[in-house]
């Protein structure tokens, strides 16, 4: 039997960024309970099935082990403090957080980016884990930025924007994504571009939320899609991929990325980045662009934690 140091193998494992979530249920009292786990994954489509690790030495594995089901709340980016208390051995952990009973009974909490009401499918032994495979009742989802967690720390892409914010002739674009169509608008030349203006003082973000507003759609900031120098205009550029919901916008219209359409796209980096974005959204596999408007780098987006 292979023998590897716990800890090297914890933060080898930790390498891996993931989402944070905060799996509950109710015991046999009828008492709510949770915990916060990272090893959230997707199973199946058709049918719908989620799988979430439980230590065995989990003071909830029992309740969870025999309960007919759980919910998977997947935390936004504003909510570490519920990450950390459902961590924790918190007196009443529930008490820090909003919360009602879902459409099949388990917790689901308010502003998180999305919930998932399960029904037990199966439980099975795995090592020091036990997994729950729950079948998908009921699920609710939204635009706010996931929370993310990588080598032992939190990771907040869209809120961690700001830092760019002090960078002079800043530029910040929306990437408006609404089932599988990007929103492009006219420019003076009657070009294609994406939504963009220069950041005010205010910063990166706040440059974002009036580009949003401006074009008349719900979508809530995204995480940076790709940053780049134009090192012949002096400027830099940030672009920020946002989910957007029903509703038509005020600016612009939702268009698919056909060879077409990009062959109108008024700025040649803008293009490039676009025809990325319809390759990555057709596999549902994003990355992180760095570099300048010639040539850079693409870096991948990517256990209980009690």
């Amino acid at each position: 039997m292979t023998s590897f140091d716990p800890r090297a193998l914890r933060n080898a494992f930790g390498a891996f960024m993931t989402g944070v979530t905060v799996v509950t249920t109710h015991d046999e009292d009828g008492n709510p309970l949770g915990f916060t786990a990272n090893s959230f994954s997707s199973v199946s489509l058709d049918p719908a099935l989620v799988s979430v690790c439980l230590a065995n030495s989990s003071r909830n594995y029992e309740a969870f082990a025999n309960s007919k089901g759980f919910a998977v709340n997947i935390l936004s980016e504003s909510q570490k403090d519920v990450s950390n208390t459902f961590a924790r051995p918190v007196e009443d952990r529930f008490a820090a957080v909003d919360w009602h009973p879902g459409p099949v009974g388990s917790p689901v909490f308010v502003g998180v980016s999305a919930w998932f009401d399960c029904s037990t499918f199966k439980t099975v032994e795995a090592g020091d884990h036990l997994i729950l495979i729950g079948k998908v009742e009921a699920f609710d989802t939204s635009t706010a930025p996931g929370l993310g967690y990588a080598r032992g720390a939190y990771v907040t892409p869209a809120a961690e924007a700001e830092a760019l914010s002090q960078s002079t002739n800043l530029i910040v674009s929306a990437l408006i994504e609404r089932e599988g169509k990007v929103l492009l608008i006219g420019n003076d030349q009657g070009r294609l571009t994406l939504p963009e203006t220069k950041t005010g003082k205010n910063g990166a973000s706040a440059a974002l939320s009036r580009l949003i507003e401006q074009c008349g759609v719900r979508a809530e900031p995204g995480f940076i899609y790709s940053v780049y120098e134009d090192e012949a205009r002096e400027q830099q550029h940030i672009s920020f991929l946002c989910q957007a919901v029903e509703g038509e916008p005020t600016q612009g219209t939702f268009t698919e990325l056909t060879q077409t359409t990009l062959m109108d796209i008024a700025d040649a980096a803008m293009c490039t980045m676009l025809e990325r974005f319809a390759q990555e959204n057709r596999m549902g596999n994003f990355g992180v662009y760095f570099g300048n408007q010639v040539s850079g780098k693409i870096r991948p987006i990517s256990s209980e934690k009690e």
